[in-house]
């Protein structure tokens, strides 16, 4: 059997614990779901109230005698003081918590079929923009919501981020949260506490946070959610605390160019370095979320990425191309149609741009003579691509004709990776191109 999604804050590494209980309070356990460094989470059934539930088992290992077991209890139980106060639909509801023996628990709301984000933060899987942002916007009202009930997260991330099998999502994993009520001061534990990767310039300082440190997490989860791509990674601790106190990231824009420049506003604003200059509240973000639906129609849906996917694939210019970088192509390249008799390049002017026919046919003409056809898979504009010199032909659309416009700022917003494929491709391309050119002028002079 295929292993199952792990729970919210729990990864895959398998950690030595005790064989799976049978019983543990008045639950009854049915299979183990995840696993993690906190512990191991279990589906179980709840005799009293006849359904299904999710049980937090913290890991035995990490409940030691001494500062670091005390810690570790601290912050287990942390999460039951948090979420304990909270009742909102897109945040995991938190139903118990006890010891059993040398076992300490949580119940939490089961949620079968769930996945966290964290899987759609690769540029093969990203989903539908209209989805992002609509996760981004109940995250938004969800941390608004926790807010005024006085818990700061502290640690919004991908995994710690429910999508459920109805495209609904649950803010989980309250065990670091920051509890402003004022019954909560016993709970209360500071110092270096989150996921690097995810931190605020705050928390990274370890200085005073409020509210608004979750939303420049959040700004973080959205950024990676669009486009593959996290915008404070790096091989080292010291090098991505210093890219996120003091670094701004690369525009989402220059990943993609179908990304709503008022999405680029709202991500600016929502990962300032000063806390001062980023959305107050969770609803003021959720609001300007909100006016970008009305922007959305003309956001292309997943059924059309995805037939232009499958158009590239079939390409002969991008065999050899894995889905990935074909999926960041599809997202950063520009897509142009034509009517008949259009001229899609003039002789004499200059240009940057290199063209991939997708269907269609079209002439090649010089001085007013035809030369050349072209049609599907066929490419033209090479020279200029390479030199941004003068067009020396001049290229009219003879059909209807679909095509992708490839320049250096198109090239710019995919990896490194992806960029080197396709140049090496380009390469071959020319190389290909002047074989024929020699071999046309070689038949000319014995003719």
């Amino acid at each position: 059997m295929a292993q199952p999604e792990p729970q919210p804050g729990f990864d895959s590494t398998f950690h030595t614990l005790p064989a799976r209980p049978d019983v543990i309070g008045k639950y009854e356990i049915l299979e183990e779901v995840g696993r993690g460094s906190m512990g191991t989470v279990y589906s179980a059934h709840d005799p009293f109230s006849e359904r299904t539930v999710a049980i937090k088992v913290a890991n035995p290992q990490k409940l030691g005698t001494g500062q670091d077991g005390s810690r570790f209890r601290k912050m287990f139980f942390n999460e039951a003081h948090a979420a304990g106060v909270l009742d909102h639909p897109s945040i995991l509801t938190l139903y118990d918590a006890g010891v059993d023996g040398e076992l300490c628990y949580l119940v939490m709301e089961f949620v079968a079929g769930a996945r966290t984000l964290q899987p759609f933060c690769k540029s093969d899987s990203l989903l539908p923009m209209r989805e992002v942002v609509g996760i981004v916007y109940k995250c938004a009202k969800a941390l608004d919501y926790a807010h005024r009930q006085g818990i700061i997260h502290r640690d919004i991330k991908p995994s710690n981020i429910l999508l459920t099998q109805d495209r609904d999502i649950r803010v989980s994993d309250f065990s670091i949260a920051r509890i402003t009520r004022s019954d909560a001061a016993s709970t209360q534990f500071d110092g270096f506490l989150g996921s690097p990767l995810y931190m605020s310039p705050e928390q990274i300082n370890e200085w005073e946070i409020n509210s608004n440190t979750d939303i420049f997490s959040l700004g973080t989860v959205m950024y990676e959610l669009l486009t593959g791509n996290h915008p404070f990674r790096a091989d080292t601790l010291t090098t991505i605390a210093t890219k996120i106190t003091n670094d701004k990231p690369l525009s989402v824009l220059e990943y993609r160019s179908d990304i709503p420049e008022g999405i680029d506003y709202i991500l600016n604003r929502m990962m300032k370095k000063k806390s001062s200059k980023r959305y107050a509240a969770g609803i003021d973000l959720a609001a300007d979320l909100a006016l970008i639906f009305d922007d959305l129609e003309k956001i292309e849906s997943e059924d059309a990425l995805r037939r232009k996917f499958q158009t590239l694939k079939e390409l002969g210019f991008f065999k050899g191309f894995n889905d990935a970088e074909i999926w960041e192509l599809v997202r950063a390249s520009n897509w142009q149609t034509y009517p008949p008799d259009s001229v899609i390049i003039r002789e004499g002017d200059i240009d940057d741009s290199f063209y991939i026919l997708l269907s269609g046919v079209v002439t090649i003409q010089k001085a007013g003579q035809h030369v050349d056809s072209l049609q599907e898979g066929d490419c033209f504009g090479e020279m200029g691509f390479l030199a941004r010199t003068e067009r020396t032909a001049t290229v009219i659309a003879k059909t209807d004709v679909s095509l992708i416009k490839v320049n250096a700022a198109t090239l710019d917003r995919a990896n490194e990776a992806t960029q080197l494929r396709f140049l090496k491709v380009f390469v071959r391309t020319v190389v290909e191109r002047l074989k024929q050119t020699t071999s046309i002028l070689t038949q000319l002079r014995q003719i």
